[in-house]
């Protein structure tokens, strides 16, 4: 089952919303919100798939142990202290197989920074790996052999240096929204992740334009082939 409550403007994750899908909600949306703190999301306990973007979390971001995420997306948030996440996130998931951080500080790219190139990257890459091994998929690219084997070799000389207070946040750009998964596969119709063994969602969504009643959850059920 999705939950999806993206863009209510919302600084906190509703009480309501983990009261009524907190125990059944296998994958929740919340992107393009402006949360800061993630209270709250103990309710759901059962998630696998979690998707963070455009919001305003940064390096106090606090997530509660969900031994089944194997999907966490936070792009377009506020975190610059790459290393401080990667050790939460080794204690509280330890299921995570696919993690995108774009267009946070954290992720040294050409998206964030015209100082940054492909080298520094890599470099964050490999030390991602040296932190989270069972990482299969980083950002908007599967995770090669040659990478793991990097990251084995080398991966805890890597550490990305935080950048100055002048630098730790991002300003909000409305032309860039950052979605770590493929068009088909972010597509609330056709929403798999990295579930491979999905046959059939549940999805709800709450409107955008709409307060949030039992009354207008939209619902619907999307395929997905084997």
């Amino acid at each position: 089952m999705l939950v999806s409550y993206i863009g209510q403007d919302c600084r906190e994750i509703p009480e309501h919303l983990g009261r009524d899908c907190g125990h059944f909600a296998k994958r929740l949306d919340l992107s393009f919100n402006l949360l800061r703190s993630l209270e709250g999301l103990s309710a759901f306990g059962s998630l696998e798939e979690l998707i963070l973007d455009n919001n305003l979390l940064g390096n106090d971001l606090v997530l509660p142990g969900l031994p089944r995420l194997h999907t966490l997306t936070l792009n377009k948030n506020q975190i610059t202290d790459l290393e401080c996440l990667l050790d939460h996130l080794a204690k509280v998931t330890p299921a995570l197989e696919y993690l995108s951080l774009l267009g946070n500080v954290a992720c040294p790219n050409e998206l964030v920074s015209l100082e940054k190139d492909e080298e520094d990257y890599k470099r964050y890459r490999c030390f991602v790996l040296h932190k989270l091994p069972n990482l299969k998929f980083l950002d908007a690219r599967k995770v090669t052999r040659q990478e793991r084997e990097e990251a084995l070799v080398r991966g805890s000389f890597m550490k990305v240096v935080k950048p100055k207070a002048s630098s730790d946040r991002v300003t909000a750009s409305p032309e860039h929204h950052y979605t770590p998964l493929p068009s088909a596969s972010r597509d609330l119709t056709n929403h798999r992740a990295c579930d491979e063994h999905a046959k059939w969602e549940h999805i709800i969504r709450f409107p955008a334009s709409a307060p949030y009643r039992l009354s207008s959850f939209h619902c619907e059920e999307a395929k997905f082939r084997s």
